[in-house]
């Protein structure tokens, strides 16, 4: 593949990634790929993986479901041993292929997507429910006299 230049593109099932699957709020929908296969100019045999995938996830801020837009666009350097992580130029991103060559395509996209999840989604959209935040709490020009104002007591010590 990497002789070749071979290029490939399609559409994959996000419900088709079983580990990505179980992270999601629902696995419904389809992600865009893109894979190109070569060597750069120091010779080192690349994979570039481009995907743009709309994913389900749970909003931590108000536990709702939300689609949220992923992409992935990334380099990987094709190493058949660890110790040829260091040759790699920078930017490029180490992919151990086993000694036989062959790399499963749908692996290789589903670990780049877990690791460009999110660690903590949140809904840009969301908002918190009144119930939750309260009211706004009233400002005080000067910031002084605040009865919620936890360390009131301490700026009473330090004017002693």
């Amino acid at each position: 593949m990497v002789s070749a230049r071979r290029s490939f593109q399609g559409e994959l099932p996000v419900a088709a990634f079983k580990r990505l699957g179980e992270v999601l709020a629902g696995t419904e929908g389809t992600l865009h790929y893109e894979l190109d296969f070569g060597r750069d100019e120091f010779g080192t045999a690349y994979l570039d993986v481009r995907v743009q995938a709309p994913l389900t996830l749970t909003c931590q801020r108000t536990l709702e479901p939300f689609v949220l837009p992923v992409p992935v666009d990334s380099r990987l350097g094709l190493i058949r041993a660890e110790r040829e992580e260091s040759a790699l130029p920078p930017g490029c991103e180490p992919l151990l292929v086993a000694d036989d060559g062959k790399l499963n395509l749908a692996d290789v996209i589903e670990d780049e997507l877990l690791l460009a999840l999110p660690l903590i989604p949140v809904n840009p959209d969301s908002t918190l429910p009144e119930a939750v935040t309260g009211h706004e709490p009233e400002e005080d020009s000067s910031g002084e006299g605040r009865s919620d104002n936890p360390f009131a007591v301490l700026r009473e010590l330090k004017k002693r």
